[in-house]
C-alpha cells in the first residue's frame, strides 16, 4: 500500500527538480516535452535516465524512438518550459528556435546544455516508463543561471541561492 497520489505531490512540491526538454524525431516530425524527471545515472558508461507517463501524448510520438535529445534548460528560458508543457501546443513553432542534431535529434537554441542520447532499457513502473539511455553526444551552452521546479512553479537558481559544499 502507497500514499495517494495527491499526498505524495504535495510533499515532493518542496523537492526542487532540473527543468529540461525531452526531444525525439517522432514519426510525424519532432515530439518533445518539458520533464523533471530527468537524472545523471553514471559516468562509467555515460548513462541517464528519465520517465514518462504512460498516458503522455508526447510517450505516444517517441516511445519507438531510439534517440533522444536532453536539453537543460536556463533560468530565461521559463516560457520554453511552459510551451513545452502545455498539452496540445505547436511546441516546435516560432518562436521556438531548434535546429536536427545527431540522428536528427531536434535540438532547441539557447540552452545551458545538450545531451543526445540512444536508448539502453525501459521498464514500467507504476504509471510510468521509465528509459535508460547511454550519453552519446554533449554540448555545453553559454553559461547561465538554471531553471527548477519547485513549489508548483518555474523558478531561476541564481549563484547568490547556492552554496558551496
Amino acid at each position: 500500500m502507497t500514499v495517494e497520489a495527491t499526498a505524495l505531490r504535495s510533499v515532493l512540491r518542496a523537492h526542487a527538480s532540473g527543468v529540461t526538454v525531452l526531444t525525439a524525431r517522432g514519426p510525424a516530425g519532432p515530439a518533445g516535452v518539458t520533464i523533471t524527471s530527468f537524472t545523471s545515472l553514471s559516468a562509467r558508461p555515460a548513462l541517464v535516465s528519465f520517465a514518462l507517463a504512460d498516458t503522455s501524448s508526447t510517450w505516444a510520438l517517441v516511445r519507438d524512438a531510439q534517440w533522444f535529445g536532453i536539453q537543460l534548460l536556463g533560468a530565461h528560458q521559463t516560457e520554453l518550459a511552459e510551451r513545452f508543457a502545455t498539452r496540445g501546443a505547436d511546441r516546435f513553432a516560432p518562436p521556438t528556435g531548434w535546429h536536427p542534431g545527431p540522428h536528427g535529434v531536434p535540438l532547441l537554441d539557447g540552452c545551458l546544455g545538450w545531451l543526445v542520447c540512444a536508448r539502453r532499457h525501459q521498464v514500467g513502473v507504476g504509471d510510468h516508463q521509465l528509459v535508460v539511455a547511454a550519453v552519446e553526444h554533449v554540448r555545453e551552452g553559454a553559461p547561465g543561471e538554471s531553471l527548477v521546479h519547485l513549489h508548483g512553479r518555474l523558478q531561476p537558481v541564481t549563484s547568490t541561492t547556492v552554496s558551496r559544499i
